[in-house]
């Protein structure tokens, strides 16, 4: 770095730190790029964590179903003879887990299917009989 004599001086060092500054911008970006790409295993299994620990309550009537299913088959079939605490942990999480399991799509397909039987089994409301008046022609 040579000392700046007169204006010409200072934009060729003006110039020089520009492209010094974008070289380490470019950097930067590249490490914080490998640093996102090194965790996004921590990051998958921080998200299967959380769907364990917490339910998706966007649609009840099917965590109903999955919850009645989960006791049935897996604390009175498979825990049948397992202690109290794993009775308790391990539906829990499963139940947690399923409710996010199945994509919205799924999801709104069920409710539509769930919407279409209860459409076809409540009774249509018979048809009004309307009557038009119409004016009689004067004699």
């Amino acid at each position: 770095m040579s000392k700046i004599k007169n204006y010409a001086d200072l934009e060729a060092e003006k110039l020089r730190l520009m492209a010094l500054l974008r070289n380490h911008e470019e950097a930067i970006k590249a490490d914080v790029a490998n640093v996102r790409e090194g965790l996004k295993p921590v990051n998958h299994a921080l998200q299967v964590i959380n769907k364990m620990a917490t339910r998706d309550n966007r649609v009840p009537v099917m965590n109903f179903g999955l919850e009645m299913g989960i006791d049935i088959l897996i604390r009175r079939m498979l825990l049948g003879r397992a202690g109290w605490f794993a009775k308790i942990v391990v539906p829990y999480l499963i139940k947690n887990y399923t409710s996010h399991f199945i994509g919205d799509e799924k999801k709104e397909a069920l409710m539509n299917k769930v919407r279409n039987l209860f459409s076809k089994l409540r009774p249509k409301p018979a048809p009004v009989k309307t009557e038009v008046y119409r004016a009689q022609p004067a004699p």
